[in-house]
């Protein structure tokens, strides 16, 4: 079994978007500003947001993404 895709809901998508190719995922569906979906950059999984007015409440979804230089990665995103 593969995993295909795991979806997340966002207040705002073009924020979204931007945040997520800063972290590597190549996005492959833009459909500003209700959709997008990512590919990882290893792996076949994809990765998607969708638009809603409110964010569910509750504990919500915790995505992990696996990074093997964590550290380096972290102070490039900050600089």
């Amino acid at each position: 079994m593969n995993l295909n895709q795991v979806t997340i809901p966002s207040k705002d998508v073009p924020i979204a978007i931007d945040f997520y190719q800063k972290l590597g995922l190549h996005l492959i569906v833009d459909s500003r500003p209700r959709y997008a979906r990512f590919e990882c950059p290893e792996g076949e999984a994809t990765f998607s947001i969708h638009r809603v007015e409110r964010l569910p409440e509750g504990p919500g979804t915790t995505v992990y993404f696996e990074c093997g230089d964590l550290d380096a990665r972290v102070a490039e995103l900050q600089a």
